[in-house]
C-alpha cells in the first residue's frame, strides 16, 4: 500500500469521525432533550419497545447485524468495516455526550430545533456516506437501493421513515403533535442528505459563443481536461457562420471554466443552464436495477 493510499484511507476515517460526532451531537443536544422523534432504525426499535416491551438493546443490534450482512454482500467488505467503525463510534458518543449537560439545547421553539437538529444530522451522516460508510440501519438499505436503482438516498429515507414514524400513532404516550414534529425532522433530514451527497455531483451545461472558439476549445481540453463539442451555428442577423462550444461540467467547477473562458475572450457570450442528469464517462452511470435474467444466465455459464 503506497503513501497516497494510506493517506486516503486515513482521511476517510477522519471525515467519518467528524460526521459521527455531528450525527450524535444532533440527537443528544437538540432532538432528544426536546423530546423529538424521527425515523430510522433507532426509531423503529424504540417503537417496538413501546409496543411490545422488547428492549431496544436486543432489537437494535439484531437488526443491524442482519443489515450489515446484506451490506457486506452487496457493497463490499470496505463498506462493512467502515460501517462497523461508525456504529461502534456512535455507540460510544451516544454514551459520552449526554454526560455534558452544557451541550444540551432546550428551546421552546421546537420547529427551530427540528430544523437545526435535522440539518446537523444530515451533514454528519452525509460526511459518513461520502466516504463509503454508514451509521447502520436504514443507511445500509439506502445505499444498497441507490447502488442498483436511480433512487436517491434521501428518497429511501423519506419513504422508510414515513412508515416508521406513522407507527407512533400506535403508542399511547405519543400524539399528533409528536407525529408532526417527527415528520418535520424527517423531511429536513431527507433533503439535507440529498444536498450533501448529490450537491457535488450536480452538473451544468455551458454554451460559449466566441470568435476565438478554437483557442477556448483547445484550452479546455489541454488545461482543464474538459470535453468540448463544437456545434455549427449561423448568426441570423449577420448571416456569419461560426461554432458554438458545448461544455458539460460539474457545478463546483463552473466558475473555473467561465473564468478561463473570459481570460481568453472578454467579449465571449456564455450561457449556463442546470443539467438534471448527465450519464457517461466522467459523470454518472445509468442505473437500471438488478438484471435477474442476466444473473441467472451468468450462474448457468459458471456451472
Amino acid at each position: 500500500m503506497n503513501v497516497n493510499k494510506i493517506l486516503s484511507v486515513l482521511w476517510d476515517y477522519v471525515l467519518m469521525t467528524v460526521g459521527s460526532f455531528m450525527f450524535c451531537f444532533a440527537w443528544t443536544s437538540f432532538l432528544i432533550p426536546n423530546g423529538l422523534a424521527s425515523g430510522g432504525l433507532t426509531g423503529l426499535c424504540t417503537i417496538i419497545q413501546y409496543g411490545t416491551g422488547i428492549p431496544i438493546g436486543w432489537t437494535y443490534p439484531i437488526l443491524n447485524v442482519l443489515l450489515l450482512i446484506l451490506g457486506f454482500l452487496s457493497l463490499g467488505k470496505g463498506f462493512g468495516f467502515k460501517t462497523i467503525y461508525v456504529i461502534g463510534l456512535t455507540s460510544i458518543l451516544f454514551e459520552i455526550l449526554p454526560q455534558f449537560p452544557n451541550l444540551m439545547v432546550l428551546m421552546d421553539e421546537k420547529l427551530l430545533v427540528c430544523l437545526v437538529g435535522a440539518s446537523l444530522e444530515a451533514i454528519g451522516l452525509g460526511l459518513i456516506m461520502l466516504r463509503g460508510g454508514s451509521s447502520g440501519g436504514t443507511d445500509i438499505l439506502a445505499l444498497m437501493i441507490n447502488k442498483y436503482w436511480p433512487v436517491s438516498p434521501g428518497k429511501v429515507y423519506l419513504y422508510s421513515d414515513m412508515l416508521i414514524i406513522s407507527l407512533l400513532l400506535l403508542v399511547p404516550e405519543k400524539g399528533l403533535v409528536d407525529l408532526i414534529y417527527a415528520f418535520v425532522v424527517m423531511l429536513g433530514f431527507s433533503f439535507g442528505v440529498d444536498f450533501v451527497l448529490l450537491g457535488n455531483k450536480s452538473s451544468v451545461q455551458i454554451l460559449v459563443f466566441s470568435q476565438q472558439y478554437e483557442q477556448i476549445a483547445d484550452h479546455m481540453i489541454n488545461n482543464l481536461h474538459r470535453g468540448v463539442t463544437a456545434l455549427q451555428s449561423v448568426g441570423w442577423y449577420s448571416q456569419q457562420e461560426s461554432k458554438v462550444l458545448l461544455i458539460i461540467s460539474r457545478k463546483h467547477q463552473m466558475n473555473e471554466v467561465v473564468n478561463e473562458i473570459k481570460n481568453i475572450d472578454r467579449k465571449a457570450f456564455i450561457s449556463v443552464s442546470t443539467a438534471m442528469s448527465v450519464f457517461g464517462e466522467g459523470f454518472e452511470e445509468v442505473k437500471t436495477g438488478i438484471n435477474i435474467k442476466k444473473i441467472g444466465q451468468k450462474n448457468k455459464e459458471e456451472q
